[in-house]
């Protein structure tokens, strides 16, 4: 999920109760909830590197309990550093203590209850994770949220900035004020999420199982029975593997990739009818080649196939008058060059929110030479030097 989710995410829980139990838990959580993302430091170092590691070792129950350490740590730091200038001030209100007692012990398990909380939201959307690495390297994704969900994301707003509203109104009409407020709404957020969740995991099965149902005319190899005159043989087939992608906005609406062995199918699943609607082409998988098998034994290449359940590799080579003009027209030899391009048809999917111009997220290219040595690899617009 992005950013702003995970904080909102991380303060509500803190609201529902746990700001009460000790000092500092809702700065410790909102924090705690974005955290595994410093693994996007890793991208200084290029992009293929930033796509090594995103949410790799940070994202893992295994790194949990030492970002908890390392968070609450630096909370007391910010604590020690306020009380040291409390502490010098000419004069201290004595209604300016804390009523609220430092639980450093408590502090710490809020904090895990928030990283566990960007595991959960980071699972739930297909991009997924590895939460039992370096042990077992398997990806996990729910595919249930989208990347960014508007509802979930106004539930938690609401959660947020509907106390202090209200608040505001009790303040003009001479209400008592209340030192915690919130804990309805947050409480009350995160209980429709849960129920949003289910509905969307629920609908998200419903999807994989008719889309799992369809079947396509598969053209057979050809052998040596055929005769030139006649066309090869085709059998109908079901998908080996499909793989359902949510909708922002419409729980009841799907984007599916069928993965029906030599090539991969796009389709649309409207659970409120029960349709599926392909799309109009097909994702041929090209030959096994060496400039392929080149490819996918890159750095990139063997991040990319390890992230990917459906990986897309196309093959563009010298002469092909389809492949993009090279990026240095005053390089001779950039005309002599074999590109692969890595794709993953979850991500192919038509949905403005997903592209940037012509350009399908996530996809990483090799410029591979006449002796299939690596010239260049990128991800995206980003050059990996």
């Amino acid at each position: 999920m992005e950013p702003v989710t995970h904080m909102l995410t991380g303060a509500c829980l803190a609201r529902t109760g746990l700001n009460r139990r000790a000092a500092y838990a809702t700065l410790t959580m909102a924090v705690a909830a974005e955290f595994p993302d410093i693994d996007t430091l890793w991208s200084l170092r290029g992009p293929l590197a930033g796509f090594q590691h995103h949410r790799g070792i940070t994202h893992t129950f295994v790194a949990l309990p030492v970002e908890a350490g390392v968070i609450v740590g630096a909370v007391y730091l910010l604590h020690r550093i306020f009380s040291k200038r409390d502490s010098q001030a000419p004069s201290q209100n004595p209604k300016s203590a804390p009523a609220i007692p430092l639980r450093w012990g408590l502090l710490y398990g809020f904090a895990l209850i928030a990283l566990l909380s960007h595991l959960l939201l980071d699972y739930s959307n297909n991009y997924g994770l590895r939460p039992f690495f370096p042990f077992n390297p398997r990806w996990y994704a729910g595919s249930f949220v989208f990347i960014f969900d508007p509802l979930i994301f106004l539930l938690l707003a609401m959660a947020f900035l509907m106390p202090p509203l209200f608040a505001l109104v009790n303040s003009e009409v001479g209400a008592r004020r209340q030192r915690f407020r919130g804990r309805g709404w947050a409480t009350a957020s995160l209980v429709c999420i849960g129920l949003v969740w289910g509905l969307r995991a629920t609908e998200h099965a419903r999807a994989v199982l008719l889309a799992s149902a369809q079947s396509m005319a598969v053209p057979q190899p050809e052998t040596a029975s055929n005769s030139p005159d006649t066309a090869p043989p085709t059998q109908f087939s079901q998908p080996l593997q499909v793989l359902a992608n949510p909708d922002p906005l419409n729980p009841f609406r799907w984007h599916v990739v069928s993965d029906f062995g030599s090539f991969y199918q796009l389709a649309e699943v409207n659970l409120l009818n029960n349709s599926l609607t392909p799309a109009q082409d097909i994702h041929v998988k090209p030959d096994l080649t060496p400039a392929l098998l080149a490819a996918e034994a890159s750095p990139l290449g063997r991040a990319y196939m390890d992230w990917s359940p459906m990986p897309f590799l196309t093959v563009s080579l010298p002469g092909d008058p389809t492949r993009p003009p090279p990026e240095a027209e005053d390089d001779p030899s950039a005309s002599s060059t074999t590109i692969v391009t890595f794709r993953d048809p979850r991500f192919m999917i038509d949905l403005p929110l997903l592209r940037s111009g012509s350009d399908t997220p996530l996809t990483g290219t090799i410029e591979l030479g006449p002796q299939l040595q690596i010239l260049r690899q990128t991800m995206g617009s980003r050059v990996q030097h």
